[in-house]
């Protein structure tokens, strides 16, 4: 149960506040600035995974969790209750969000940039979920991120992600994250593709891993 109640946390505190500085930057017209979104979505991953990384694994992303049990690094059996605590953890994000901000019209919800084709978004979330889990898969142990390495490394690439893709597509890399806010706001239109290109990113991002190191990249230790 511990380990659920983690990952229902960990995903809270990650959506809350990125999706949080989101919100704050649509009403205060930009005063946290496209940068400020991008680092607060990287330093709320790395806190919540050297909080709760030796505890549940810190996946809080379905699409991570779902990755890992396809690597042989987590169990099957655990899929659906990690993904139902993710899931529940964003909600309650969305909520509070919405229960703070409802001048936010989006509360940080994923919706590609006007102009921007909702199958180029799809591409670009599959490489986003792809980078990201190639990170996650490399400098994890088992299905847990733990360690200084772990943390900081995919802190890094959420950041790097948000700060270049964000404007694009708002770089949701998980579905958890986009469901949430969803919920509050309204803007379901495009979540199709949020739904599955982050499953996609990230199972060829394990099919990656075995190709260049089969034996440590896809142990059965879970």
């Amino acid at each position: 149960m511990k380990r659920y109640i983690a990952e229902t946390i960990g995903t809270f505190s990650m959506v809350f506040c990125g999706c949080g500085a989101m919100a704050v930057n649509e009403i205060t017209n930009g005063a946290v600035t496209h940068p400020g979104v991008a680092i607060t979505w990287g330093l709320i991953v790395m806190g919540m995974i050297y909080a709760f990384g030796d505890i549940s694994g810190a996946h809080f992303n379905p699409a991570v969790t779902v990755a890992f049990a396809y690597a042989k690094k987590f169990a099957w059996r655990e899929v659906p209750k990690y993904i139902i605590a993710q899931v529940v953890g964003a909600i309650l994000a969305g909520a509070m969000l919405w229960f703070l901000f409802p001048e936010s019209e989006s509360l940080g919800s994923t919706v590609p940039a006007v102009g921007f084709d909702h199958y180029k978004a799809f591409v670009l979330e599959i490489l986003l979920t792809f980078f990201l889990m190639l990170v996650i898969i490399n400098v994890s142990t088992g299905a847990k991120e733990i360690g200084v390495v772990a943390g900081i490394a995919i802190g890094g690439i959420v950041l790097l992600e948000a700060m270049f893709a964000g404007p694009m597509t708002n770089a949701s890399m998980n579905p958890a994250r986009s469901i949430g806010p969803a919920i509050f706001s309204g803007k379901w239109e495009p979540m199709w593709l949020y739904l599955t290109a982050p499953f996609i990113g990230a199972l060829l991002a394990v099919v990656s891993c075995k190709l260049v190191k089969d034996e440590q990249c896809c142990d059965d230790d879970c």
